[in-house]
């Protein structure tokens, strides 16, 4: 304990002041005495962003740790390098990066609030997201404005240390909370069993005729076994509820810590007294419940989180690059767009790219859960964590590093988790409730039991705090969220938000693209009828779909090895084709019949050609590009038609083959020659109505109606565009997998209401029978550890096929 003659202790860190220090800094009245120069930068640089509020939150149970040296702040610059940044910065749309940080020493909401609002006060910072469970930050910036070194500074600057995420570091992240817990637990429970022992001796009359010596010697042995559980088991629970009320409001911690507490001081006082009574074994044994629950749902997370990062722990370090002298061996790292690898038999491709060789067998079962290896050909992409089946490959690099598909599908699992739904919120609202409820009950109760006998008023106070403290209410909604997000991934499905838990339940109309999305997306080209000499319209057509993603455009491009250049920029028209000016002054148009018809009228005469090539003199070219119906195509619609979903055919090809595709799928709705403005009015027009919209497509033009769509879907080959504005990737590649988010979405909902009512429904019974003393407060904390495992195990049912 600190005399009265003690200095005070450093206002920033907590620790103690060295002889001959005399720095001070000012907050909230008179000058406050820090240890040194650099807490008393740290200081400052909080005051003066207006983050004051972090000294009314931090943890005073744990002292601040020492600020990273000035000298290691100049190396973070290094961060800063191109080349540094391909490990961990994915490029985003609009020249905006985003990162993925681990921070070290976070260890509360408190810290997260601090964090937050740090960078996001920070010009260039556009978002800032904690992720508890995880400790790792999700944060988007302008590199024009503010680079990754001065944010880690900032962050340094209020005591926090943060590097780029590195999926081993976040295994021995997870391995020292895990070790913590069991610490703890296993102090609780062997602590537990003898405090036990020695209470069926005073309370079941297994040792009889006690004196007071007797009976004083085992309430200070139970005291010698209680205290650190109290000191050390409990800590996380006064932790939590300091916390809580530092930010002025209430979370379940706050009953735990005060029976707790209450309840150790008053059997202090007996045993120091030599009369009353003790409930050591009452709390140690809620402790060691309670730290049950608390591990058991940290396993919970851990599993859908490892999911996700587990994926990039088995991605190869090195990659065996061409060079002109042969191959080279080369970290992972260092490659570049356009570099050729060669990937062996056996070994994992370590960057997403264009396959060179004429054929490749791929095992993409870590992206979409798939193990049937899939065919590739030469020029199709192909994406790293892939696995070559047969003989050696050649692949031109696309992307690397942190733009690889696969990383973007960690990226996208840590926002998913990091998210919380409406569901979650109502709920963390109704425990904030639902803590002040139990707080004034449990002083009611206090008093009438005071008044009546006074001998039980405590331990009955105490039951009614565990036994009502809501742990398996805050459960509820985290466990479920979490298990439907790891089932979905299994199975190939990648969620990026919540938005499918809160639209399914009134989901009423999906609206499907017709290429890509209803068919497989491999076009060929059927029949052809060239106005002009063959091989200048080959070069032509090749030439302009160069600047092309649609899918039609792929067996065009293949029409010339030798495609003719064009200087000048090609201009796109969403939805109808491509057109070019060259610098001879001709026009030309290769699209839809209905876009080349605004210069040759006859062009939308002949249905069945459905590309067309003209100059403005004349028509060049028509082609008929056919696409198959996917294999699972018919049975999904017969499934969504079968539970009452209106499915709608939404589509920018002819209206001839339109109405065929929907004839094929037993589809009543369809629109076809459909603009994108239009689909986007559709969409638009079904909201209006009070329907709530699915929109699934996989089109460049489909970006827009996807983002406008109450949940929008799409797929892992779908254009960079509708893969960023949709709300769900499907990895596996299967349309049916519409279906498994249906049911897993709405089977989380039911899990989540059973979990609801179950925790709702035991704390409000298990209520008036605590208050009436009918149970003691162990029974109390078995009962409510007891709830929580229930809500748990029930949540782990998701995890299940």
């Amino acid at each position: 304990m600190t005399e009265k003659n003690d200095p005070k202790p450093c206002f920033h860190c907590l620790q103690p002041i060295p002889k001959g220090v005399d720095l001070t800094v000012t907050f909230d009245g008179p000058p406050q005495p820090v240890c040194c120069a650099g807490c008393q930068a740290v200081a400052e640089t909080i005051i003066e962003h207006g983050l004051s509020a972090y000294y009314k939150h931090r943890d005073l149970d744990k002292p601040q740790q020492t600020p990273i040296l000035p000298d290691e702040l100049k190396n973070l610059e290094v961060y800063d390098h191109p080349d540094v940044q391909k490990e961990f910065v994915r490029e985003l749309e609009g020249d905006l990066q985003q990162a993925a940080l681990t921070i070290s020493n976070i260890t509360c909401s408190a810290c997260a609030w601090l964090i937050e609002r740090e960078l996001q006060a920070t010009p260039g910072v556009t978002k800032a997201i904690v992720n508890l469970s995880s400790q790792r930050l999700q944060v988007t910036w302008d590199p024009r404005q503010v680079g990754i070194s001065d944010m880690i500074k900032r962050l340094a600057a209020i005591g926090y240390q943060a590097r780029p995420f590195q999926p081993n570091q976040q295994e021995q992240q997870f391995s020292r909370q895990r070790k913590g817990f069991i610490r703890r637990l296993g102090l609780a429970g062997l602590a537990t069993m003898q405090v036990m022992m020695l209470a069926f001796a005073l309370y079941f009359g297994v040792v009889s005729d006690l004196d007071d010596t007797t009976r004083q010697y085992i309430w200070s042995v139970s005291l010698i076994f209680a205290t650190p559980v109290i000191l050390y088991s409990a800590q996380p629970f006064y932790i939590g509820a300091l916390r809580a009320l530092q930010a002025k409001t209430l979370n379940m911690d706050v009953p735990v810590s005060i029976a707790l507490l209450g309840a150790y001081a008053a059997s202090v006082y007996a045993v120091t007294q030599g009369s009353g009574e003790v409930y050591f074994e009452s709390i140690s044994m809620f402790t060691f419940f309670l730290l049950s629950g608390r591990y058991l749902e940290l396993l919970a997370k851990e599993k859908a989180l490892r999911f996700a990062t587990n994926r990039l722990t088995l991605m190869p370090q090195l990659a065996q690059r061409e060079t002109s002298d042969g191959l080279e061996s080369v970290a992972v790292k260092q490659l570049h767009v356009g570099d050729v690898i060669v990937v062996n038999p056996g070994d994992t491709l370590a960057a997403d790219g264009q396959l060179l060789s004429d054929e490749a067998w791929l095992d993409e079962s870590l992206l979409s859960g798939e193990s049937v290896p899939n065919r590739k050909i030469k020029g199709q992409t192909v994406v790293a964590g892939s696995i070559n089946q047969q003989s050696a490959i050649r692949i031109r690099v696309t992307a690397a590093a942190q733009q690889t598909v696969l990383a973007g599908i960690v990226a996208m699992q840590d926002s998913a988790l990091a998210e919380k739904p409406k569901v979650q919120q109502v709920i963390d609202k109704v425990a904030s409730y639902f803590v002040s409820s139990i707080l004034v009950i449990a002083t009611l109760t206090f008093l009438v039991w005071w008044w009546i006998e006074p001998e039980h008023a405590l331990w009955v106070t105490l039951a009614v705090l565990v036994a009502t403290c809501p742990c398996a209410l805050s459960l509820a909604a985290p466990t479920a969220i979490t298990g439907t997000i790891h089932r979905l991934n299994r199975k190939g499905i990648l969620v990026k938000g919540s938005q499918v838990l809160e639209s399914v339940k009134q989901l009423d109309v999906i609206c499907f693209d017709k290429t890509g999305t209803l068919t497989e997306g491999k076009f060929s080209i059927t029949e052809r009828r060239d106005f002009i000499e063959p091989e200048q319209i080959n070069q032509l057509v090749a030439g302009m779909e160069v600047y092309s993603e649609h899918p039609l455009a792929l067996p065009l491009k293949q029409l010339s090895a030798i495609p003719r250049p064009f200087k000048e920029q090609v201009r796109m028209v969403a939805g109808s084709g491509l057109e070019v000016v060259t610098e001879q002054g001709e026009h030309y148009r290769l699209g839809s019949p209905g876009f080349i018809a605004e210069w040759h009228p006859q062009a939308a005469a002949e249905t069945r050609f459905n590309v067309v090539l003209a100059s403005k003199q004349q028509l060049l070219a028509q082609f008929t590009i056919e696409d198959n119906l996917r294999d699972d195509a018919k049975q999904t619609l017969d499934t969504l038609q079968r539970q009452g979903i209106r499915t709608l055919l939404v589509s920018g090809d002819d209206n001839g083959r339109v109405a065929a595709t929907a004839s094929q799928l037993n589809m009543t709705e369809y629109y076809g020659e459909y603009k994108p403005q239009q689909k986007l009015d559709l969409i638009k027009s079904l909201q209006q109505s009070g329907n709530t919209v699915w929109m699934i497509g996989d089109g460049l033009n489909d970006g827009p109606v996807l983002a406008q769509a109450h949940l929008s879907m799409t797929f892992a080959n779908a254009s960079d565009l509708a893969k960023t504005a949709a709300d769900v990737v499907i990895l596996s590649d299967q349309l049916n997998s519409v279906e498994e988010v249906i049911r897993s979405a709405r089977k989380s909902r039911v899990i989540m209401r059973q979990n609801f009512t179950w925790a709702v429904a035991y704390n409000v019974s298990i209520l008036p029978v605590a208050a009436l003393g009918i149970i003691a407060p162990w029974v109390a904390a078995l009962g409510m550890s007891l709830s929580s495992l229930l809500v748990i195990a029930n949540s782990l049912r998701l995890y299940r096929e």
